[in-house]
């Protein structure tokens, strides 16, 4: 079996390397070359998205921000998978909010702004504070602003028109700010029968709107309705592949915040603490193999590597401690890699937490010394 991945990337890599055990050859498609490369060497072993598509038994992406007229190809060929609607509805807010409400699933109120008279609309509708998230691009804290104090109107207008001026297709979704207690997340996957499968849900910690750790939490209550929203979602689309759901928590009521249709950076501690990780899943999935068992084997935490390409070796002298690098050219704020630590039960999961925060850099791990530092309260 060979599954092409649009994208080639860290998510491509993984997906290769969990492939292989089931004899699934992963290539990638790099979208701003147009190459072909190999997900683990990233040498060039083709040209020309036709080339690979015909390749390919199975077509899949890493990513959301994929051309539309490339996700128009893909879905002609009959071979992609979860679909190029799931795909666009993941990287544009518009038709995420659109999909949510279809599905009956809760997320916060929303208005969307193309022009100033939309705007003036939006903070009557939403009102005062509220966040504002540009519809097409823009993660990791990118492409958003907030608006707390009617003063800021006119300065954040101007950069918002900037945005939306960029090109004929952009927008703004204003959305009214939610007061929550944390925000988890649900990876889960949908095979081609049907059946569904999800993971325990993880709580994440986020620094400057970027994740940096992620942990796997047992709570019955917001499994049974994270769920039921994700299955909700998932049937909307008629998917077929992994799908991650973020949430907010507020008051043991889960809210959605966003979508990913695809392997998410929240579900990578699933690789070791997990019976089948979210990249086999993923594979099984489009590739129409039963699912794999989404059991929690031992608690476990992510910790994101951030910028840095060198850790301390004392890192692997702690038990349980995997690190899994993506081969990236280092820069500053770049996900270049993550930590997988695990532990037989939470408490001992917590106390390998506090012995990292003993060697990682503070500055570059702060989520792990906070983490330590509320631990020892």
């Amino acid at each position: 079996m060979h599954v092409l991945v649009l994208g080639a990337g860290q998510l491509a890599r993984m997906m290769s390397l969990a492939g292989a055990p089931l004899n699934i050859e992963i290539s990638a498609y790099d979208v701003d070359s147009g190459n072909i490369v190999h997900p683990l060497t990233q040498s060039v072993i083709g040209n020309g998205l036709h080339n690979a598509i015909e390749r390919a038994d199975v077509i899949t992406a890493e990513f959301e921000h994929i051309a539309h007229d490339i996700l128009a190809i893909c879905q002609q060929s009959g071979k992609f998978l979860p679909s190029a609607d799931a795909i666009k509805a993941g990287g544009d807010r518009r038709l995420e909010k659109a999909l949510l409400d279809k599905a009956g699933v809760r997320n916060a109120n929303y208005y969307v702004i193309t022009s100033r008279q939309d705007f003036d609309d939006a903070i009557e509708h939403v009102g005062l504070p509220m966040v504002l998230k540009s519809a097409l691009g823009g993660y990791d804290g990118k492409g958003q602003w907030r608006l707390k104090q009617r003063d800021q109107i006119e300065a954040i207008w101007h950069e918002m028109e900037q945005c939306i001026a960029a090109t004929d297709t952009q927008a703004i979704v204003a959305e009214e700010f939610v007061t929550f207690d944390r925000e988890v997340s649900l990876v889960g996957a949908r095979g081609k029968d049907g059946s569904v499968a999800v993971y325990p849900l993880a709580e994440n910690v986020h620094t400057n709107g970027v994740l940096t750790l992620s942990t796997a939490i047992a709570d019955t209550e917001l499994q049974q309705q994270a769920k039921q929203m994700f299955t909700a979602v998932a049937n909307s689309l008629e998917y077929v592949g992994v799908l991650a759901l973020e949430f907010f928590d507020v008051d043991g009521t889960l809210l959605v915040n966003e979508i990913a249709p695809r392997v998410h950076n929240s579900g990578h501690w699933t690789q070791q603490g997990a019976e089948t990780c979210q990249f086999e899943n993923h594979l099984r999935a489009v590739c129409g193999l039963p699912l794999g068992s989404t059991k929690l084997i031992r608690s476990t935490a992510m910790i994101n590597i951030l910028g840095e390409d060198t850790l301390p070796p004392q890192v692997l002298a702690i038990g349980g401690c995997h690190i899994h690098w993506y081969g990236k050219e280092k820069r500053a704020g770049r996900k270049m890699g993550h930590i997988n630590v695990c532990g037989d039960y939470n408490g001992e999961l917590q106390r390998k937490l506090c012995q990292l925060a003993q060697i990682l850099d503070k500055h570059a791990f702060p989520a792990v010394h906070e983490f330590a530092a509320n631990f020892s309260e």
